[in-house]
């Protein structure tokens, strides 16, 4: 009765099952897992954001396969004041980044083609490459004093099947970019086996130090996809607001744009009324970053504090977004840990294979919760994980 590609086990999982026999009990439980930024606990400008979505426009129905011109223009104008130029003729918007890549597949690939993406990463792509036939290879980020590319693995990783590469800049959860000297590696491995780059940046604006990292938007080296969105620009995940800018050479670019756009104008153009507010929407992330940064910067300092106490614990570099990675004793398998922690206390952590950690001893946490609720629930992670 259904497709092979939506097979997938429905059941609650025994972290899922924990979670849900804890709540109905009525017990508080102090989520370290926050990823919903409307519900940190930040102050956002509710008046201008929902003045934004009243436009007499929207009663037209103007229907733009890359959407709106003026649209298209608000995202590059955010590129163009944080990082260079681009051009809005090579912008196409979508209602989230899990459309864009959904789009970026179906270009590409044909059914059981392959495509390379990270490990660690968060769990995303594996239901979306099911739902578009394709097949995801993944290679391995190392861990040595910071993150980086398996580039050996990656060059095995690599065959005749084999149509793009992905790269989460910064990546979710390790928080680490990739570097200038990894970006011309991918460059030259996707020209040596005539590849593409599918480049995630949703994260890309919350270096912890403040400073601008380059992005792949501007990238002509290898034809390049970067999608990102106002979900973590502007902390709007429920303005569904995204966009794939295409990069690469003029014929390379061009070609890729045409078809793109059929994709596009098949599924319809994204509802008028946020394409409108699409300037006033991106402008808001001046006021919601420095929060979102100053929540993080906070978070980590409570972090590191209980940390220096506890000596079989530590955190993993992070340079970026609202994650961090804690590496913690093999005592048994994560799943089981933070089980273990949730019943015992009542502190929501995420385990590492979640995101597709290679072995066990590895918790997340996020690091956007509000400051009194990590500052209690660290405490007692750390309490269990080092008496």
């Amino acid at each position: 009765m259904f497709s092979r590609r939506t097979d997938w086990k429905l059941s609650p999982n025994r972290f899922t099952q924990a979670q849900r026999e804890l709540r109905a009990t009525g017990r508080e439980v102090l989520d370290l897992t926050i990823s919903n930024p409307t519900r940190a606990e930040l102050h956002y400008d509710a008046e201008t954001i929902l003045r934004a979505l009243v436009n007499p426009q929207a009663m037209d129905y103007d229907p733009q396969p890359k959407g709106l011109r003026s649209a298209r223009e608000a995202v590059a104008g955010y590129y163009g004041k944080q990082h260079n130029d681009i051009d809005p003729e090579s912008i196409v918007l979508t209602t989230s980044t899990s459309e864009g890549y959904s789009y970026v597949f179906r270009l590409l690939c044909n059914v059981e083609d392959e495509i390379l993406v990270p490990k660690p990463s968060y769990p995303l792509f594996e239901f979306l490459a099911d739902l578009q036939d394709v097949k995801l290879v993944p290679y391995p980020l190392l861990y040595d004093h910071g993150w980086q590319i398996d580039f050996p693995s990656l060059y095995k990783a690599v065959n005749h099947r084999t149509r793009a590469v992905v790269v989460v800049h910064p990546n979710n959860p390790t928080g680490s970019f990739v570097a200038d000297k990894e970006r011309s590696a991918l460059n030259q491995f996707c020209r040596e086996y005539n590849l593409d780059l599918v480049a995630d940046e949703v994260f890309l604006d919350y270096a912890h130090d403040g400073a601008s990292r380059a992005t792949f938007a501007d990238n002509r080296e290898a034809l390049t996809f970067t999608l990102s969105g106002l979900s973590k620009i502007s902390g709007l995940p429920q303005m569904k607001l995204a966009w794939i800018v295409t990069g690469g050479t003029d014929e390379q670019v061009s070609t890729a744009l045409a078809r793109l756009e059929v994709i596009a104008d098949t599924y319809l153009s994204m509802n008028a009324p946020i394409q409108l507010a699409a300037p006033a929407l991106l402008e808001q992330r001046h006021s919601v970053q420095p929060l979102v940064l100053d929540r993080v910067r906070a978070n980590l300092s409570e972090l590191d504090r209980g940390l220096a106490k506890h000596k079989t614990c530590r955190r993993l570099e992070v340079e970026a977004g609202w994650y961090a990675v804690l590496r913690v004793p093999v005592t048994q398998s994560d799943e089981d840990l933070a089980i273990e922690i949730l019943r015992k206390h009542s502190v929501l952590v995420h385990p590492g294979h979640f995101y597709d950690f290679p072995n066990d001893g590895y918790l997340i946490v996020s690091l956007i919760t509000p400051v009194q609720d990590f500052r209690k629930g660290i405490a007692k992670v750390l309490e269990l994980l080092d008496p």
